[in-house]
């Protein structure tokens, strides 16, 4: 049985690609109602139609909408505007999610009013971790930039309210690498959010190969590039050089310091071309 209107508190926004939509309520452990977005692309894509379609599992909801069009920030925009509970999450279908998550984290919004988001702990598989909160704090300008989009969750009239959108220049189908996450969280603090970290953990990524990551190319440097424009604007290239340098022996052993940095620069200007 779905539950009342009075009760829709929380509700994941799942991406996915080329997924039996039908079992990741299952197989992802979800504990409250969703939207999944399923962009079938490749050779799956003539097999199947865009399709609108629901379907309960306990006492919760999924809506699933089956799409052709590729891009993660579509994906997870339209997932958003279908969206209608309090307090959204935002997923990724190789996420597994902690029993009694959903509990937290509605636990964790009634105890921070203050919060409009709130990033939650998601133990990543080893190699990409990128951060693991110890504490509750307040996000500033120094530190929004290791979230991946599956810790972040908001209150959704906030979100609405604010017209921070998912950017569709960056992120697996789009046309730069990945930066899309902290670009969102970045668009949310301009436009006045209050975004905290917290220590509660909700879930874990299962092992699999990146979507984005196929080493350190001239496209990586580039695009890097292009993302440190919109982060940074006239701070990019100084912060961009101080990046590099900073994981110069690990980035850099192939091609050099120099040169990706000179690819670096190459994306700034290029971005500054850009108009979304």
């Amino acid at each position: 049985m779905v539950k009342d209107m009075d009760e829709k508190r929380l509700q994941i926004l799942v991406s996915a690609v080329n997924k039996d939509a039908g079992k990741l309520p299952e197989t992802m452990k979800l504990e409250s109602d969703t939207v999944i977005v399923n962009q079938i692309i490749g050779e799956d894509a003539s097999s199947q139609e865009d399709l609108d379609e629901e379907l309960c599992f306990g006492e919760h909801k999924a809506i699933i909408l089956t799409r052709h069009e590729k891009g993660v920030g579509r994906s997870r925009n339209l997932a958003f505007d279908n969206a209608d509970h309090e307090i959204i999450q935002f997923g990724d279908d190789d996420i597994v999610y902690d029993s009694g998550y959903a509990d937290r984290i509605v636990s964790e919004f009634d105890a921070h009013p203050e919060a409009d988001v709130l990033l939650f702990n998601v133990k990543a598989q080893p190699g990409r971790e990128t951060y693991w909160n110890e504490d509750f704090a307040k996000i500033s300008w120094k530190n929004y930039g290791r979230y991946p989009a599956y810790a972040i969750c908001a209150r959704r009239n906030k979100l609405r309210d604010s017209g921070v959108r998912y950017s569709l220049l960056f992120g697996g189908g789009a046309p730069y690498m990945n930066g899309e996450d902290s670009l969102f969280l970045h668009d949310c603090l301009k436009a006045g959010l209050a975004v905290y970290r917290t220590d509660v953990a909700i879930g874990h990524e299962l092992v699999g190969e990146s979507t984005w990551f196929k080493g350190y190319t001239e496209k990586f440097f580039f695009d890097r590039g292009v993302l440190y424009h919109f982060l940074y604007g006239k701070m990019a290239v100084l912060l961009g050089f101080r990046f590099l340098f900073k994981n110069r022996q690990s980035m850099c052993a192939d091609m050099g310091l120099f040169k990706c940095f000179r690819l670096l620069v190459s994306g700034v200007r290029h971005g500054r071309t850009i108009r979304e």
